[in-house]
C-alpha cells in the first residue's frame, strides 16, 4: 500500500511540475502573439482544444479561419507562403509536437512517423520509399482486387441470406478489415486471414484503441498526454495500447523471422489461417534488409518490427477511414452511383496507369471525398526555435506580412479549412460534387494544395498511390456486384482518424443497404 501511494505521489507531483511549465510557455507565448487574432480562450489550461473536440470535427476552423483570417491565435494557419515554408522548406523546424511524438512510440515504437531530424528522417525513408512506389503498386494491384473480391464474397453470403434480397451490411467493420488485408498482403505479402468474417484479435485491437466513443474521457487522455506522457500508460487506454502493440508487435516479429529464416520463399500457411505469398524478395521487410545492406548497415528486429507496426496501422487507420465515407457518398448519391457503375462496369481488374487515366469520374470520387472528409484533420507541428514565418498578406490590422513564433509554439494546419477554401473550389466548396474534379481538368486548373491530405515535402505521406489505388479497386469490385443505399442520417465522428457514425450513437458505424445487381 505504501508502495502504491507513493507511486500516486510521485505521478501527482511530475503532472503538477508539467503542468506549471506548460502554463508558463502558454503565457509567456501568448505575450509574444497578442497581436495575432483569434478567439477568447475559454481555459487557461486548455484554451480552446474542448471547443475543438466536442463541436463537429473541423466546424470550429472553418468558423474561425472566417471571422480572423488565414492566421489567428491557437495558431492554426491556411497562409500558403506559411504553410510551404513550415512543410516543405523548413520541414525540420516543425517537428511533431512532443506528446504527439509520445503517442507514436507508445502505440507504434520508434517508425517514420515518429522520427524527427533530418538525417535520421531520410534515411528511415530511404529504406521504405522503394516497396511503396509507383513500381511497386504496380505489382500489387493483383492483390487489391483479390482482397476486394473476398470482400465481396462475404457480402454475397449476406444478402443472399436475407429473405427480402436485400441485407443492411456494416461498412465500416469491412471498411477496417479490407484495409487490414491490403496493407498486409500488399506491403508484406503475408495474410492476416481477416476478411472471414470472424474474430480477428489485431483487428479489434486497432479498432478499440484509437475509435473510442467517450468523448469526454477520450479527449481528456488526449490533452493530458500532451502535458505528461506517462498517462498513456494508465487506466484502460493504457490497456489497450498495450494490447495493440503487442498483437502488432507479435504478427510482425513473426514476419520477420520467417522473412530472415527465408520461409516466405515457397507459399504456406499456419494454424491461424495466415500465411505468406510467393513474391519472393519485394516486400517492404526485403526493401528495408537490402537497403541497409547496401549502405553498409544492418537493422535489428526492433527496428523493422517499428516500421512494419507504422506502416499497418497507418494503412489501416486511414484507407479504412476514407473506404467508409467513399461508400457513404456513393450510397447517398444514387445518380453517381450510376454513372460510376457503368464507368466501371467493363473494367477487369484494370491496371495503375488505366486507375489513373481512364476511370475519371472514379477519380474525381475519391478526390472528392478526401477533399470533403479528410482522415486526418489537422496537421500539426511544434517549433523547435523561435522562427520567422514568412505569410503571403500581412495580418490583419498591421502591415506585418511575416509572423515571429517563439520555440515551442504549437502550429494548427486545418485540413477542412484549406480544402474548402472558396477561392479555390468556388462558392459551393462545401458541396460533395466530384465532377469539379473534371471541369478542372478540362480548364487546365490545378492548384498546389488542393488536397493537401498527404502533405507535401518531404513529410509528405509515402502511402498516397497504394491507398489510392487500393480504394479504387475496392470500389470497382462493389460497384459491379452490388447497388448501395443508406437510410440513417450520419454524422462524422472524431477518434483518432475522422469516420461517420449515425448521428448519436457512439462508435463508428455506417450501416448501408446493399443489393445483389
Amino acid at each position: 500500500m505504501d508502495y502504491v501511494l507513493h507511486a500516486v505521489l510521485i505521478l501527482l507531483t511530475f503532472v503538477l511540475v508539467s503542468v506549471t511549465k506548460c502554463l508558463v510557455h502558454v503565457v509567456s507565448a501568448r505575450a509574444v502573439l497578442r497581436r495575432i487574432p483569434g478567439p477568447p480562450s475559454s481555459s487557461l489550461i486548455w484554451g480552446e482544444e474542448w471547443a475543438l473536440y466536442s463541436s463537429t470535427p473541423g466546424s470550429r476552423y472553418v468558423t474561425w479561419h472566417k471571422r480572423f483570417g488565414n492566421v489567428h491565435q491557437i495558431i492554426s494557419i491556411t497562409d500558403p507562403r506559411a504553410i510551404s515554408f513550415i512543410v516543405s522548406e523548413k520541414t525540420y523546424s516543425f517537428p511533431k509536437p512532443h506528446g504527439v511524438r509520445e503517442w507514436f512510440k507508445a502505440t507504434l515504437g520508434k517508425g517514420i512517423i515518429w522520427v524527427e531530424g533530418k538525417d535520421a528522417h531520410e534515411q528511415q525513408r530511404r529504406l521504405i520509399a522503394p516497396a511503396l512506389s509507383q513500381q511497386s503498386v504496380r505489382a500489387v494491384m493483383p492483390v487489391f482486387y483479390d482482397v476486394s473480391s473476398k470482400l465481396c464474397a462475404q457480402w454475397e453470403k449476406t444478402v443472399d441470406a436475407s429473405p427480402q434480397g436485400a441485407a443492411e451490411i456494416e461498412a465500416t467493420f469491412w471498411a477496417g478489415r479490407f484495409a487490414l488485408g491490403a496493407v498486409t498482403l500488399a506491403a508484406f505479402d503475408y495474410d492476416l486471414n481477416c476478411l472471414s468474417g470472424g474474430p480477428h484479435a489485431l483487428a479489434e485491437a486497432l479498432d478499440g484503441l484509437t475509435n473510442n466513443e467517450n468523448k469526454a474521457s477520450s479527449f481528456y487522455m488526449r490533452a493530458l498526454f500532451w502535458i505528461a506522457p506517462a498517462v498513456l500508460m494508465i487506466g484502460e487506454k493504457g490497456r489497450m495500447i498495450r494490447q495493440s502493440k503487442a498483437e502488432l508487435g507479435a504478427i510482425a516479429s513473426r514476419m520477420w523471422r520467417d522473412a530472415k529464416a527465408g520461409e516466405n520463399a515457397t507459399a504456406g500457411g499456419d494454424a491461424n489461417g495466415e500465411k505468406w505469398g510467393d513474391r519472393k524478395g519485394r516486400n517492404l521487410i526485403a526493401t528495408m534488409l537490402k537497403g541497409a545492406a547496401a549502405s553498409g548497415g544492418q537493422l535489428t528486429e526492433d527496428e523493422v518490427v517499428d516500421q512494419m507496426r507504422t506502416t499497418i496501422s497507418a494503412g489501416y487507420e486511414t484507407v479504412s477511414a476514407i473506404v467508409a465515407w467513399i461508400l457513404y457518398e456513393i450510397a447517398v448519391h444514387p445518380i453517381l452511383q450510376q454513372k460510376l457503375r457503368e464507368e466501371v462496369e467493363n473494367a477487369c481488374e484494370p491496371t495503375l496507369d488505366e486507375l489513373n487515366v481512364k476511370y475519371r469520374l472514379l477519380d474525381a470520387t475519391l478526390k472528392e471525398t478526401l477533399r470533403l472528409h479528410p482522415a486526418i484533420l489537422e496537421n500539426h507541428h511544434e517549433a523547435a526555435e523561435t522562427i520567422v514565418i514568412p505569410l503571403s498578406s500581412s495580418l490583419p490590422g498591421t502591415e506585418d506580412s511575416q509572423l515571429v513564433v517563439p520555440k515551442g509554439t504549437l502550429i494548427a494546419i486545418p485540413l477542412n479549412v484549406l480544402h474548402t477554401d472558396p477561392a479555390i473550389f468556388g462558392a459551393d466548396a462545401h458541396v460533395f460534387r466530384p465532377e469539379r474534379w473534371l471541369e478542372r481538368a478540362e480548364k487546365g486548373i490545378r492548384h498546389k494544395r488542393e488536397l493537401f491530405v498527404f502533405s507535401e515535402g518531404p513529410r509528405s505521406c509515402l502511402g498516397r498511390a497504394m491507398a489510392m489505388a487500393e480504394i479504387k479497386a475496392l470500389v470497382i469490385s462493389i460497384l459491379q456486384h452490388f447497388t448501395l443505399e443508406c437510410h440513417h442520417d450520419i454524422e462524422a465522428f472524431q477518434s483518432f482518424v475522422v469516420r461517420p457514425r449515425v448521428c448519436g450513437q457512439g462508435a463508428s458505424s455506417l450501416p448501408l443497404l446493399v443489393r445483389r445487381l
